[in-house]
């Protein structure tokens, strides 16, 4: 029993740590007025009939603070990739030069800032949402070794363990948002 109470805690963790890391890449891929490469992820090209991402048929670079150039290895593909930027509604319109999509980044405006810090919150609430989700589930596991002979003050050490996971995580998760909105808020 002692066994299987070790791995609910591990898996807890584990669970915890992928809402971490899933609202950390969600967060790169918002703009923050400097242009990153990860801005792009996501965005899937139609390469021959197959939905390809664009980091997989390109070379995405940023040459300064304002723009990512994208440098196509087939060039009849700068037309599938100026379309998928279009539908991925990034709010960046692509300019081609026949060998290259590039992508100006327009200054933020007060308004988009607030805009982003709101989307960070609620990037933020979905990743506590999915680590409760992860305490709840644990500690029903807990309850129901309880009734299935696990003694007492095991379970209730347990679940004492995954209560610290828990704010741990969350003050993770605090840092994050933390430090994106200063990253967007700062001009």
């Amino acid at each position: 029993m002692e066994e299987e109470v070790q791995l609910y805690l591990e898996d807890t963790k584990d669970q915890m740590e992928k809402s971490v890391s899933h609202l950390s890449s969600e967060l790169m891929k918002l703009r923050a007025g400097k242009a990153t490469p990860q801005m792009l992820d996501g965005i899937n090209v139609d390469y021959y009939g197959a939905s390809t991402p664009l980091s997989q048929i390109a070379n995405i670079n940023t040459p300064d603070a304002k723009s990512i150039v994208i440098q196509p290895w087939e060039k009849k593909m700068i037309d599938s990739i100026e379309k998928a930027i279009l539908g991925a509604n990034i709010g960046v319109t692509p300019m081609n030069n026949g060998e290259m999509v590039r992508l100006n980044l327009p200054p933020l405006t007060e308004e988009r800032r607030k805009q982003l810090v709101k989307t960070v919150k609620q990037e933020g609430e979905n990743a506590k949402v999915s680590i409760r989700n992860a305490r709840r589930d644990a500690i029903e596991a807990f309850k129901k070794m309880q009734k299935d002979g696990l003694a007492e003050d095991v379970a209730k050490t347990s679940e004492e363990k995954v209560d610290k996971l828990t704010e741990a995580f969350y003050k993770k998760v605090e840092e994050l948002l933390i430090k994106k909105e200063q990253e967007i808020m700062t001009v």
